[in-house]
């Protein structure tokens, strides 16, 4: 059995910060909040809560919706 993908949420800027709020609405389940660089594969995962945030035009950014196995594609190109 596969593990569902994670959560992406594509970004405009390398630098993001994860609180574990899901779409933007606070939760009492969150996490604490950590900033995360996006590295050249043009993600980053949060050690958290495996949120994947994805920088917008960058090489994993997959037009139409993406999935791990669409960015981890995207990466190795």
């Amino acid at each position: 059995m596969t593990p569902p993908p994670p959560q992406i949420t594509r970004v405009s800027t390398p630098r993001v910060s994860c609180d574990g709020a899901h779409d933007g609405i606070p939760t009492a389940l969150g996490h604490p909040r950590v900033f995360l660089q996006i590295d050249e594969h043009g993600y980053v995962d949060c050690g958290y809560c495996d949120r994947r945030f994805v920088l917008i035009g960058g090489p994993a950014d997959v037009p139409g919706g993406a999935t791990g196995d669409d960015i981890a594609a995207a990466a190795s190109r």
